[in-house]
């Protein structure tokens, strides 16, 4: 069964697809100190959190079972991916839940900002009637700056145009065609910071590299604003360098700014406390009901589908994105993988894999990632999609991999050939009706095998009675043929026969199978 720890507040109902699930077992401890989590996190396959457990590399470290760490959210800050990725470990995260969210929350705090809506609702509370004190502006005809348009920015840049606001935006990734179609211009940064009178940030934070963001902006970028600029940040703490923002407040170049995240979390002692022009909300950009379901809901189902399917969906660490047609293959990639190293004796020393048909047109890498999965946890190699490659490095496994458009019978065909110090074997696979893995081929000879339980492959010489000699001998030590096929080049030569099995063969029986004179090789493998 596989063990799911739920160390954050998770809302019970939203992960009712794993709750219902047979297969999984979900126990909730949150507010857990990082010792106290480590000790529960002992026997557990997944960590499901949000924001505020910490995933350090000594949490993962000292979960040896760990293989999936899931985030209700967007935002993986505090989740060590370097480590993760090290240890094999995939971080999933939810990127499309909070958008609405998210959004709206900064669409709020501009107004909040725009209206001195939390300032007037204190001082009323405190027994005061200040209208002039509080006198606003309004945004319809105000230009809106946007840095960063990826989902949540672009529904803050749509909420802002139907408030009669001119948009503008910065992201060197943006999509230019869309960014038209909306009526957004795309302007560089510096053209941003001079035409905007309200500046809102949706960025990741990126801590280092050539497209670093810590402190993004800064005392550079406020020099080159527009004087009486308001600023929101509702993305990443980080992002705005705190003490220059102070700077700009005090100097009247920001004439407010709103914060919902900090550089500390929660921000014990900042001066920005203090400052009347600025609003600020405890990192709620997420939090609202609708979100919170959708994102575990969500979630849930991403873990599910990953444990029997093979796919990670949404997987930071892993990278390069399938195409919904081809995910299949993901976990067809994985059973050629299993199902041929088990066929292949002695150490591994190469394995090529070939991709043709419409699976040739694609990045071959995560269908790689997959098949060595397979190769090196049959041979008990710990190793996950994330870090097999490198596994396979580490062993001195030579992949190699060849792709081809076409694939002559079949739409898409993968191909496992591995090689050892004194074996080869050959494995080829498709997928057919949408989803169903097949094995098409094993060593040259055709088969229609579906890979499933327990396989008997043997090599033997195409000749009358080895089929009932195999038949008579499984029935009487109570082992039933789900199912069977045979491959053969030609009638009398040598033919591949693979039964399917409802329960492994006992060894004495496997002793007598491999003593049968037209009986060539023999392999009990689990797929």
């Amino acid at each position: 069964m596989i063990q799911v720890l739920v160390s954050d507040p998770i809302q019970k109902e939203a992960l009712t697809p794993l709750l219902e699930n047979p297969a999984f077992e979900v126990k909730f401890k949150v507010g857990l100190k990082p010792e106290e989590l480590a000790r529960e996190m002992n026997g557990c396959q997944v960590l499901l959190v949000r924001s505020e457990t910490k995933v350090t590399a000594q949490l993962m470290e000292s979960a040896k079972g760990l293989k999936l760490v899931g985030r209700a959210g967007v935002g993986v800050d505090n989740i060590d991916i370097t480590a993760a990725s090290k240890k094999g470990v995939i971080v999933m995260n939810v990127p499309g839940g909070n958008t609405i969210s998210a959004a709206e929350h900064a669409v709020a705090m501009m107004m909040s900002l725009a209206r001195n809506i939390p300032q007037a609702d204190a001082s009323l509370k405190a027994g005061l009637w200040e209208r002039k004190k509080f006198v606003g502006t309004e945004v319809a005809g105000k230009t809106l700056g946007v840095l960063g348009l990826g989902r949540i920015g672009r529904e803050a840049a749509l909420r802002a145009l139907g408030l009669g606001m001119t948009v503008v935006g910065y992201d060197p990734m943006a999509d230019p065609v869309w960014c038209k179609i909306a009526g957004i211009s795309l302007v560089p940064l510096i053209d941003l910071y001079r035409a905007s009178d309200f500046i809102t940030i949706h960025m990741p934070l990126i801590p280092s590299g050539p497209g670093k963001t810590v402190h993004f902006i800064g005392a550079s970028a406020f020099a080159e604003m527009k004087s009486g600029v308001r600023l929101i940040n509702c993305a990443r703490g980080g992002l705005v360098d705190e003490a220059e923002l102070l700077k700009a407040i005090e100097s009247g170049k920001v004439k407010g700014a709103a914060l919902d995240v900090f550089e500390q979390e929660p921000p014990k002692d900042s001066p920005l406390l203090k400052r009347s022009e600025v609003v600020l909300t405890p990192h709620l950009g997420a939090s609202t009901e609708e979100a919170q379901e959708k994102v575990a809901v969500e979630l849930a189902h991403a873990v599910a589908e990953y444990f029997e399917k093979g796919i990670a969906r949404n997987a930071i660490n892993l990278p390069v994105s399938v195409p919904p047609e081809l995910q299949p293959y993901l976990a067809l990639a994985e059973r050629l993988g299993r199902f041929s190293s088990q066929l292949v004796e002695g150490k591994i020393q190469r394995v090529s894999l070939s991709y043709r048909g419409v699976l040739g047109r694609y990045n071959p890498t995560p269908f790689t990632q997959q098949a060595l999965m397979g190769v090196l946890s049959a041979r008990n190699e710990p190793a996950t999609a994330v870090n097999s490659l490198e596994k396979a490095k580490e062993l001195g496994i030579y992949v190699e991999e060849t792709v081809a458009s076409e694939a002559q019978e079949y739409t898409s065909l993968l191909t496992v050939e591995i090689k050892s110090s004194n074996t080869v074997r050959r494995v080829a696979g498709t997928v057919f009706r949408g989803n169903e893995p097949r094995f098409v081929e094993v060593d040259g000879h055709g088969v229609d095998v579906v890979p499933e339980g327990h396989m008997l492959v043997l090599t033997n010489v195409d000749r009358p009675g080895v089929i009932g000699f195999l038949g008579t001998l499984l029935g009487e030590a109570g082992v039933n043929i789900a199912g069977f096929d045979l491959g053969r080049t030609a009638k009398g030569k040598e033919a591949i026969s693979i039964l399917t099995l409802d329960s492994p063969v006992p060894d004495p029986i496997l002793s007598r199978i491999k003593g049968h004179p037209a009986i060539l090789g023999v392999q009990l493998v689990k797929s």
